[in-house]
């Protein structure tokens, strides 16, 4: 009898694509982690600025010691009750206080077996809070007035991040970054992808003065001039006009650890280029934080009303 030997890389290919799980997401060669939320948090948790030896969380940055623990959710809303996720009954929530400036973060720990190709992708869905008779700010917000189409809601969403934290063997640390930016802090629409030319502010540089910035401050990169736009296209994302309904969206983000760079960004059917994207690496070397592979994702109100962001399900892989 004859025998056919399939190529390793159609084989892999092939039940990738049976799985009905994992056909949706194009992982490079090693999955390091699958996190579908329907079945738990997988290790996302709150981020918390660093505290001394005894323990005492007043030592804590004080822009970071409020940035809200993730949760699951099965995205109930107001007017039809629960909506549910895209793979099942429960999402990953990561939401703001109604307080402009509010940030909130959720974090996954990880490490580097190697340096190459990282490959972070995600299916997400962003929104402000459906306001009530007593939340209402009314039906104009920023540039924005409601027709019957465009939502006063859209206008009060500030912006979302995707974001690592990493470290190499020689304790050079630095972030590669991506910012979807809705709105500007005026509250007019902008939707455009930003990134910062800066290293966030650690607790270190921060050790001697945990009041140098202020809770509402923006942990990433806290001057907005800091903040440049990949390029000069907006991206308009499907909102879908109110706050209550859910369209769940396509990220996949790439940055190469050996380098030290930024590859590309997908976002639905759009590709950007980001090998020209810096990334700023900080002065001095940090210790024990070796082969330091940490992903973010974070969102930050521009309004005094609650933001969320959703994520269904989330898959790292690497080219190792």
């Amino acid at each position: 009898m004859e025998t056919t030997h399939v190529p390793a890389n159609e084989l892999r290919r092939a039940l990738i694509a049976a799985d009905p799980r994992l056909s949706k997401f194009n992982p490079l060669p090693r999955i390091l982690a699958f996190d579908e939320f329907n079945t738990g948090t997988h290790g996302w948790c709150e981020l918390i600025g660093n505290h001394d030896g005894h323990g005492n969380l007043d030592t804590v940055d004080v822009h970071m010691r409020d940035f809200r623990p993730p949760q699951l959710s099965s995205c109930d809303f107001f007017d039809i009750g629960t909506h549910g996720a895209m793979s099942g009954n429960y999402a990953l929530k990561v939401a703001t206080r109604p307080v402009t400036g509010h940030t909130a973060v959720a974090i996954r720990r990880l490490t580097m077996a190697q340096r190459g190709v990282v490959q972070f992708e995600t299916y997400f869905t962003y929104k402000s809070e459906a306001a009530t008779e007593e939340s209402s700010l009314g039906n104009s917000f920023g540039d924005v007035v409601w027709d019957g189409n465009l939502h006063p809601s859209e206008a009060q969403f500030g912006a979302f991040t995707v974001a690592t934290d990493l470290c190499d063997g020689e304790g050079i640390r630095y972030h590669c970054v991506a910012r979807y930016q809705n709105t500007d802090l005026e509250n007019k629409l902008t939707r455009r992808w930003v990134y910062p030319v800066v290293p966030e502010p650690t607790p270190r540089d921060n050790l001697h003065n945990q009041e140098n910035l202020s809770p509402t401050e923006d942990f990433t990169a806290p001057d907005p001039e800091d903040w440049h736009a990949l390029d000069e296209d907006p991206q308009f994302l499907c909102y879908n006009e109110v706050p209550t309904k859910v369209n769940w969206h396509y990220l996949r983000w790439q940055f190469d650890t050996r380098t030290r760079t930024n590859i590309e960004l997908q976002v639905n059917d759009r590709i950007m280029d980001m090998r020209d994207v810096p990334v700023p690496q900080y002065p001095d070397k940090y210790d024990g934080l070796e082969n330091l592979l940490n992903f973010y994702v974070s969102v930050r109100t521009h309004s005094p009303v609650r933001n969320f962001l959703f994520l269904d399900s989330a898959l790292i892989s690497v080219d190792w």
